[in-house]
Order: structure tokens, then C-alpha cells, then sequence
């Protein structure tokens, strides 16, 4: 809840128009609706008269994850911990946001990439195995590969780079935070904006992975030539690329406003347990490899004993989920 809207539940909750309001604090009913409606931002003078008339802290009015108001003792421990917790600005949120807008459409371009790779190497060897091209399979085959290792070179550069760029603000993603007056508001604000354009990229993006397996399926029931299956194999590539290409970029940008509110996966609560998570993890696959290692000396049989890994990967699945329970990560 932010301000606009804890002014408008204050008010009403006294029993006060909108006249009644700017009379006692000596404003215009104008001034009043602005502020209701988020247009502009009462100074801090208004604030604090507005937390006496209300019979509310000025933390309350201001602080937009504060949703309910203690009128008693406060809780100094989680107070004593909110104040420990890194404190992100406008300034900071903005550029955040801005950065991963910019680097969205690379992101999304590289992970085409990765999809559109094998595309060459699928019509080479197509055009090699039909016997209308005089085409050797060995030549396709080397030059079909070049540019799948070109294009997910490509793409790996791409990532690369923009991770480097965003490296400032790994800590919005991995841990806990407050926000200044205004942020959360300013960001929740944008995610109503894009939450039309999200909702159509991702369905566009969906349809058109799920009519990209249309013309393989046709050619296949048509006993279609080899090549023309390897061009449908290669058309499948493109259109899956395209519909992927859409749903990174808009879910990209969906995300952004996800890190700076922390809500769905970037919970404060699912940050804390994703780090103990991530300390299990090392700890799972350290004990892993000392089994492996003991039990292989111990056996000298490398071979068979490479079984444990297996073994070891569907267990962590297994635990994880566990852990997942325990800690309560679902409940949050």
C-alpha cells in the first residue's frame, strides 16, 4: 500500500470527505485528490499532520511495505534488522530498471542465438543428403558446425558483457533490502503500465512456439523428402527462437520491477533461505565427491562406481525439496 492509498484509507476510516481533509490541514480539496490519486506528494510538514490527525506514525504513512500500523510497543528486533538491511534510492532504482530494459533485448537476442545454432547444420546436412546438390556431407557438416560454434560464441559474449554491466546490482537479486520513500511506489506503478505488454509478448511468444511444430508435423505426414524435413527441422528452430525471443524480453523487464518490490521469487524470505540453500548445495556435492572418491579408491573400480552420481542426483532433488519444506520458503 502506498501513500495515495493509506491517505484515502485514513480518511475514510475518520468519516472525512475530501473538503474536510484539506480544511484541517489547510490545503485545497485539489491538493487533497492529487495526492490520492499519486499526481504529487504531500510535503513533509503535511505528512507529519496528517500522521497526528490520523493517529498514525509518519513510518506508516511513508514507508509503502508497511501495510498495517502498530499502535503499541513496536517489535525492536525486527526494527533492529530492518535498519542493518542495505537502503536502495530513487537514483538506484531507476538505473536498475533502465539497465535491465537496455540489456533485455540482448539477453533475449542471445538466447536466440543459442536456438537458431544448429539451423545452418540442419539445412547443410539436408541439402548434403539430397542427391539434387553435389554437396559432400564432410564439407557441410564443417561448415554447419563453424556456425553453430560462431552463433552460441556469439551469444555467450553477449551474456557475458551484460552481466558485467548489471555486476553493480547482483545484490538486489540475492539479498535482502529496504527501499526509500517513493521507490515501491514509483516501481509498482510501472509494472500496472507493462503488465498489458507483458501479458501479450508472453502470449505471443507462447503461440508461436506451439505453431512452430505445425509444418514438421505436416511434412512428416506427407512423406516429405529429407530435405524438405530438415527445412521444416530448421523453420521449428526459427519460430521456437522467436517466441523465446519475446517472452525473455518482456519477462526481462517484469522481473526488474519483481527484484526492486521483492515479491514472487525475490522475496526478502526466499533470498535468506536461497543463501542457507545455496550453502547446502556445496556442502551435498563436496560429501558427493568424497563418496565417489573414497568408495572408487577403496573399490578400484572407477567405472562402476560412477553410478553414485546418479544415485546422488535424484537424492538432491529429493532433499532439496525437503529443505524447501522446512524452511518454508512455499509459506512466504
Amino acid at each position: 500500500m502506498i501513500l495515495a492509498d493509506k491517505i484515502i484509507d485514513e480518511r475514510k476510516k475518520n468519516g472525512w470527505s475530501q473538503e474536510d481533509l484539506a480544511e484541517q490541514l489547510g490545503v485545497s480539496r485539489q491538493s487533497v485528490s492529487k495526492w490520492e490519486s499519486a499526481g504529487s506528494v504531500p510535503d513533509l510538514k503535511k505528512v507529519i499532520q496528517m500522521a497526528e490527525l490520523f493517529g498514525v506514525s509518519t513510518d506508516y504513512l511513508l514507508k509503502d511495505e508497511m501495510e498495517k500500523e502498530n499502535r503499541g510497543i513496536a517489535e525492536t528486533s525486527g526494527r533492529d534488522a530492518d535498519s542493518l538491511l542495505r537502503r536502495v534510492s530513487m537514483e538506484e532504482a531507476n538505473a536498475f530498471l533502465d539497465a535491465k530494459r537496455e540489456t533485455a533485448p540482448r539477453l533475449a537476442n542471445a538466447v536466440s542465438l543459442f536456438l537458431l545454432s544448429p539451423v545452418a547444420l540442419l539445412l547443410l546436412a539436408g541439402i548434403a543428403e539430397s542427391p539434387n546438390y553435389n554437396l559432400a556431407e564432410g564439407p557441410a557438416m564443417a561448415v554447419g558446425l563453424a556456425v553453430l560454434l560462431l552463433l552460441t560464441a556469439v551469444g555467450v559474449f553477449i551474456q557475458i558483457t551484460d552481466r558485467n554491466k548489471l555486476s553493480r546490482f547482483e545484490y538486489l537479486e540475492r539479498e535482502p533490502f529496504e527501499t526509500e520513500y517513493g521507490v515501491s511506489g514509483m516501481v509498482k506503478e510501472k509494472k500496472r503500465d507493462y503488465e498489458s505488454r507483458y501479458s501479450l509478448g508472453l502470449a505471443c511468444g507462447t503461440v508461436i512456439c506451439i505453431v512452430a511444430v505445425i509444418p514438421l508435423l505436416v511434412a512428416g505426414a506427407m512423406d516429405a523428402s529429407d530435405l524438405v524435413l530438415f527445412l521444416c527441422a530448421g523453420l521449428l528452430l526459427a519460430l521456437v527462437a522467436l517466441g523465446v525471443n519475446l517472452m525473455v524480453r518482456v519477462s526481462t523487464i517484469k522481473e526488474s520491477c519483481d527484484t526492486i518490490l521483492q515479491e514472487g521469487n525475490y522475496s526478502k524470505n526466499k533470498k535468506r533461505v536461497q543463501a542457507k540453500m545455496g550453502a547446502l548445495s556445496a556442502a551435498y556435492w563436496c560429501l558427493t565427491t568424497a563418496i565417489y572418491l573414497g568408495w572408487s579408491t577403496w573399490t578400484q573400480d572407477w567405472e562402476e562406481s560412477r553410478i553414485i552420481w546418479a544415485v546422488a542426483g535424484v537424492l538432491y532433488g529429493g532433499v532439496y525439496g525437503i529443505m524447501r519444506m522446512i524452511l518454508k520458503v512455499d509459506g512466504d
